[in-house]
């Protein structure tokens, strides 16, 4: 259905739609990234324990 209607789109449009699809692809990146530096906060504390140091000593 997407592609019928990329088709579609006049040639015109066709690097403004690249430039949005791009866009897009980086703001789906930038929501992982925060998210993950969100959660490094939240599990930091565990991270720091003795029993987690116990746990991957033999990795």
């Amino acid at each position: 259905m997407l592609v019928r209607e990329i088709e579609q789109v006049p040639e015109l449009f066709l690097d403004e739609l690249w430039d949005f699809i791009q866009f897009l692809k980086t703001k789906m990146v930038r929501e992982k990234i925060e998210i993950a530096v969100a959660s490094e906060s939240s599990l930091k504390k565990d991270w720091l324990k003795p029993e987690e140091d116990e746990a991957w000593q033999d990795l």
